[in-house]
């Protein structure tokens, strides 16, 4: 069983990060396969090379040619299936979790909200991000892989695929235009303020909006209310105090805004199905390995 089909097969995956390649043996296996719609516990980004990739997901299929790169948000649910194309398949697939990089996944769900796949040139610029694939792969195999670079890659890539994505961006209308905009200035002020114990209020005061506008902005984009965001945002970084450092749950809990140790921990096994302690455990068993 390969690497690919093992994660797949549960849609779930115990490692903060994991990079791999799809050739034309391992496409045609993969076509092989049962593949219906589902979902993952982890962020995934794909950079075509060589081939295509058909791709189902927010409720439509879409074929795109390499060069490419499709992003698939934690929890969206989509099929995703490569094809050889004039009997080539080169393609870079990046798993990762959330609280790997946390302060730029929301930034990523708002920037492919319902733009999941971006055609792009194939030139120097898109040549970059096969070499940064390439540096991050290296690195993973080191004996002792050093993962703060690792992190350091990735933000790379994802920023210079921020910046060809501009290039691309479709005319949307007016009324899309400003909502995207005030979901970016509410999670740049969401950056600032998560670890503090306010709410909606404070959110949607800061933009000069009600509360009920905020909400509806959430719901277009994330399909999440304020309130669930704010938590997510919490929750992740959570998970990154727990992995990276040796703070005792009841800090963690205090630096996070809130103000019983209990309540924290409830809240983190309603959201993840684990205790706080639990989650620091298993990440420590199965981190890299």
């Amino acid at each position: 069983m390969s690497l690919y089909e093992h994660l797949d097969r549960h849609h779930a995956m115990n490692k903060l990060f994991h990079i791999f390649k799809i050739d034309v043996k391992e496409a045609q296996r993969i076509s092989e396969l049962p593949n219906e719609p589902h979902n993952h516990n982890f962020e995934e980004l794909l950079i075509g090379i060589e081939g295509e990739l058909e791709h189902f997901i927010d409720f439509k299929t879409n074929k795109i040619k390499a060069p490419f790169v499709s992003f698939i948000t934690k929890g969206k649910v989509h099929k995703v299936e490569p094809k050889t194309l004039n009997g080539k398949c080169d393609i870079w697939g990046i798993r990762f979790k959330s609280e790997f990089i946390p302060e730029t996944t929301f930034q990523l769900y708002s920037l492919y909200h319902n733009q999941a796949n971006i055609a792009l040139q194939k030139d120097t610029c898109f040549q970059r991000l096969v070499s940064i694939c390439e540096m991050i792969y290296d690195e993973t195999q080191e004996e002792n892989a050093d993962y703060a670079i690792i992190r350091q890659l990735l933000s790379l890539l994802l920023t210079m695929i921020e910046a060809e994505r501009k290039k691309t961006l479709p005319i949307v209308n007016s009324t899309q235009k400003t909502q995207h905009i005030s979901f970016g200035n509410f999670l740049s002020i969401l950056e600032e303020n998560f670890r503090r114990p306010v709410g909606v209020e404070f959110y949607s005061e800061k933009l000069f909006m009600s509360s009920r506008n905020l909400n509806i902005i959430c719901q277009n984009i994330l399909e999440q209310s304020v309130s669930e965001i704010i938590e997510t945002r919490k929750l992740i970084e959570a998970k990154n105090l727990l992995i990276s450092t040796g703070k005792t749950i009841s800090e963690i809990a205090y630096e996070l805004g809130y103000n019983e140790n209990s309540y924290f921990s409830k809240v983190f096994k309603k959201k993840t199905g684990q205790a706080p302690s639990e989650f620091r455990e298993e990440m420590k068993n199965n981190l890299i390995s």
